[in-house]
């Protein structure tokens, strides 16, 4: 993912979630980003490029510990 187009997600998922949510690149991939809330972890946003129309997709483990 570009830089410009991390920012326009962090600035989602903030808007849309809880302004402590945001969007980081990942170190070796750039197919996808890293998504927190504060320091700690929540998932992976992946761009999906299917059928010319561009898209993304949230992914999020929930641990039963958790709940």
């Amino acid at each position: 993912m570009k830089a410009d187009e991390i920012k326009k997600l962090d600035a989602y998922f903030k808007r849309v979630f809880n302004p402590t949510f945001s969007v980081k690149a990942r170190p070796r991939k750039d197919d996808s980003a890293e998504v927190y809330a504060g320091e700690e972890f929540l998932g992976v946003v992946y761009v999906d490029d299917e059928d010319d129309e561009r898209s993304y997709n949230f992914s999020m483990a929930i641990l039963d510990v958790d709940l």
